[in-house]
């Protein structure tokens, strides 16, 4: 447990009111916890330890069921359209499909770790585990949005290299670009599992977000199809998503190709990304539907 963990920490002090004196048993028996800083790196570590180790665990369902759809998802649509997608600029459609698939992958998993492992936590009444221990609401949100991060980070990377070899795709274009995306991606999509998992309280309502919301949000946003080829006035809402940003220009990191510009996604992600960590912490400052 995460408070146990933490508890490990303690260490026993003197009475304060003769430093100079040997302490006496008496003293010895006040065992009063660290002092701690503004922030608390101890309990932060744990925390986003705890999460890692919570999917590193099921490695087989976490990391390689992920990946195993994304290939079949490459096999499927390579050989239903093939040639005959008809992208401009003469883009090979498993070359333009690749990063799509790839950005997609990484953000349902930064979006089921964190918002799973609050559910779960609720449903099987552990979620104390998360609330006792002296971690201000601002560590809760970094650790928990760092372990949603890494485990996308981590299924994304595998599922490039899979669908890169078996699809022949080079190195990254321009790869600081593409990391940028990847980061602002999986952050945006941590962010939205935790509240997600706050608003939760059974798993009906998280299986009811994920397939209303999140896997709409995902499916329509240009992974499989460039939005210049819809018509007017789908096209313009299309830009709207902001799932269609991350993956539009971490397609433009990978492959060179981009149907919006790169900075309007850069700042728009930026933006959302402060605005989501915001309501946040506010969230978690309050203890709404955690604490009740």
């Amino acid at each position: 447990m995460l408070a146990a963990m933490i508890e490990k920490h303690y260490i026993t002090k003197s009475s304060p009111s003769n430093s100079a004196a040997a302490p006496t048993r008496d003293d010895q028996r006040f065992i009063r916890p660290i002092q701690i800083d503004k922030i608390n790196w101890i309990g932060l570590q744990t925390l986003y330890l705890r999460e890692v180790q919570r999917f590193l665990k099921v490695a087989t369902q976490t990391l390689a069921a992920p990946v195993i759809t994304s290939i079949l998802f490459l096999m499927v649509f390579s050989v239903a359209i093939g040639d005959r997608a008809g992208l401009s600029g003469g883009v090979d459609f498993v070359s333009f499909l690749i990063p799509g698939l790839v950005m997609m992958t990484v953000l349902q998993n930064a979006f089921a770790n964190t918002s799973s492992s609050i559910v779960v936590s609720k449903v099987q009444g552990n979620i104390v585990d998360l609330l006792m221990p002296p971690l201000g609401p601002g560590e809760l949100l970094f650790g928990l949005a760092a372990g949603g991060m890494t485990r996308g980070i981590l299924v994304g990377v595998c599922a490039a290299i899979c669908l890169a070899v078996l699809g022949g795709l080079g190195l990254p274009s321009q790869p600081f670009v593409a990391m940028a995306f990847l980061f602002l991606g999986s952050l945006l999509m941590a962010l939205v599992g935790i509240l997600a998992g706050i608003r939760a309280n059974k798993f009906d309502e998280m299986a009811a977000i994920t397939n209303f919301i999140i896997q709409p949000l995902a499916f329509l946003s240009g992974t499989f199809y460039s939005i210049n080829r819809l018509p007017a006035p789908f096209d313009t809402i299309a830009t709207l998503n902001p799932v269609f940003y991350m993956i539009d220009g971490f397609r433009y990191g990978m492959i060179g190709v981009a149907d919006r510009s790169i900075v309007i996604g850069l700042i728009s992600l930026t933006l959302l990304n402060l605005v989501l960590g915001y309501v946040c912490y506010r969230v978690l400052c309050s203890g709404w539907r955690l604490k009740s």
